[in-house]
């Protein structure tokens, strides 16, 4: 069993920065693979950037790749979605999840879920 939750959302411009944090409870951490998705209103949840276990393999959607980095700090049992020059596009709920075994970027393949945080760009 593990828990998650996000934080670091807010308004932000476009052109600005963020960073969300996903802070893991419940189980090992460095055992889980975690990842970042978003919805935005009135469209399907979809996957942005996934971590594995130790860190060692990363993967991120080419809409947002060269702007958001994905890394972790086991020590810390977090998971960091640092996001650059963010675009109206970007506007979206922004939700953690975390699952055991092989695989990153299937949203079904997730068993934990945080409950989100709204990330707002402003042209």
């Amino acid at each position: 069993q593990v828990q998650v939750e996000e934080s670091g959302g807010g308004l932000v411009q476009a052109g600005g920065s963020l960073r969300l944090s996903c802070a893991a409870s419940g189980s090992t951490f460095s055992r889980v693979v975690v990842g970042w998705f978003r919805q935005a209103l009135g469209k399907e949840r979809e996957f942005v950037a996934g971590i594995n276990g130790n860190g060692g393999v990363t993967l991120v959607v080419n809409s947002v790749k060269g702007r958001f980095t994905i890394s972790r700090d086991n020590a810390k049992n977090t998971v960091y979605l640092q996001m650059n020059n963010l675009n109206p596009e970007d506007t979206a709920v922004y939700f953690c999840a975390a699952k055991y075994g092989l695989g990153i970027k299937l949203v079904d393949e997730y068993d934990y879920w945080g409950q989100g945080t709204q990330v707002t760009v402003s042209s």
